[in-house]
């Protein structure tokens, strides 16, 4: 039996008045979601504790079935772990964005104008990290590059006791009431600014604005946390799992529970991801002794934050032909019993440009028998169907029971 979780970072949408009240999921054009949905099962999965933030760090942790309030430490540990940072039991790890800000002349009054800096490329990224950890690095704090405009600083004997917002909640708005706040808040205001500085002269941000393109004219923390310890996957389902995503929080969480996670070439997380590349290192993995395999892709969510809602209606579409119809295709030919499950990990409606905890709509889909009554597969029907997981654990073990 072989197992797969197609998963839309932030797939779920509020009805949407432009769409005549449907959300992106409704009018995407999805064939093979439908496919399954026929003889699948649709409902509605609560992926976010009530005590913790709708982050893709926990919510993603739920839809592989892992407790968040118990093993969560923190969305920057995790994707230190995939950028390969051995953390002491002191450190604490910050997510460290390259952002745009706007140019006002007093800081507290510059807007978050862009949280991904352009979609900065990971060469030019890496460049400005070490231009960073050169001019500001220090035996305390350490920059360490990542991928695109996501990367990670360590603190050495840190607190976690801080108050951070992430940089897209705060898209459009003054920074000035969100700068960090708690332990250490003055000196991680001070390399907030210091980077600013550095990085508004930096010639890799001169020639993006010659060509029209966001700078990454300084950084943003969030994302606190210790040291993570996640039960192993294979130890937990008895499966051996592997990972495909573009982004490291993904890859960390794979590398803590001991899957194999493979890189895509030119896989970004974006609309421009290689989105084929994605789907035949599942298959390989699938192919190559992997019992379960977990695919993850991020555009959907890039839109959402954006408020791109024609992009996210493209980023769904892209999922189901683009991923899911192929690793559905190639499960088949395999001639082996399988099962295949669909969901985001949160709502990120394009109207407001962040995060939202409801109970995300899943379609689980068994090769062996029909287990739903043939509904659609969206928000509204998931919430009509009357099934509703509570507890994300109780989702994934049946899923990998079918």
């Amino acid at each position: 039996m072989k197992y797969a979780l197609i998963l839309g970072d932030g797939m779920a949408d509020y009805p949407i008045p432009s769409l005549g009240g449907r959300t992106p999921l409704e009018v995407a054009d999805k064939p093979c979601m439908n496919a399954l949905a026929k003889t699948g099962k649709v409902g509605l999965v609560k992926t976010v504790p009530d005590k913790l933030k709708p982050g893709s760090d926990v919510a993603n942790l739920g839809a592989l079935g892992y407790d968040a309030e118990k093993c969560y430490t923190g969305r920057s540990p995790l994707e230190a772990l995939s950028i390969g940072i051995d953390m002491k039991e002191d450190d604490v790890a910050l997510r460290t964005n390259l952002v745009t800000l706007t140019d006002e002349e007093e800081f507290g009054d510059k807007v978050m104008k862009d949280y991904s800096a352009g979609e900065i490329t990971t060469p030019e990224a890496r460049e400005l990290l070490e231009y960073l950890e050169k001019e500001l690095g220090s035996d305390r704090f350490t920059f360490y590059p990542g991928v695109s405009y996501r990367h990670c600083l360590i603190i050495a004997h840190g607190s976690t006791d801080m108050q951070l917002t992430p940089p897209h909640d705060i898209s459009g708005k003054r920074i000035g009431d969100y700068l960090p706040k708690g332990a250490l808040s003055e000196q991680l205001t001070d390399l907030i600014k210091r980077a600013n500085k550095l990085l508004s002269e930096h010639p890799i941000n001169k020639k993006r604005v010659l060509s029209g393109q966001n700078p990454a004219n300084s950084i943003w923390f969030w994302g606190q946390g210790t040291r993570p310890a996640l039960e192993k996957f294979e130890a937990r389902y008895g499966l051996k799992g592997g990972m495909v995503s573009a982004v490291d929080l993904l890859k960390g969480i794979a590398v803590g529970a001991g899957m194999k996670s493979v890189d895509v070439e030119g896989a970004t997380g974006t609309l421009a991801t290689n989105f084929e590349g994605k789907a035949k290192a599942a298959c390989d993995l699938l192919d190559g002794g992997c019992d379960f395999v977990f695919v993850h892709l991020e555009a959907p969510d890039e839109c959402g934050h954006q408020g791109d809602l024609d992009g996210k209606i493209k980023a769904i579409e892209c999922v189901d032909k683009r991923v899911l119809s192929p690793v559905v295709e190639h499960l088949k030919a395999s001639g082996e019993d399988f099962a295949v499950m669909v969901m985001p990990d949160h709502f990120t409606p394009v109207s407001i440009l962040t995060h939202s905890r409801e109970p995300v709509p899943f379609l689980m889909y068994s090769s062996r028998r029909t287990l739903g009554d043939g509904r659609a597969y969206n928000e509204k029907s998931a919430a009509e169907s009357g099934v509703f997981y509570d507890t994300p654990g109780d989702l994934f073990r049946e899923f990998i029971s079918l």
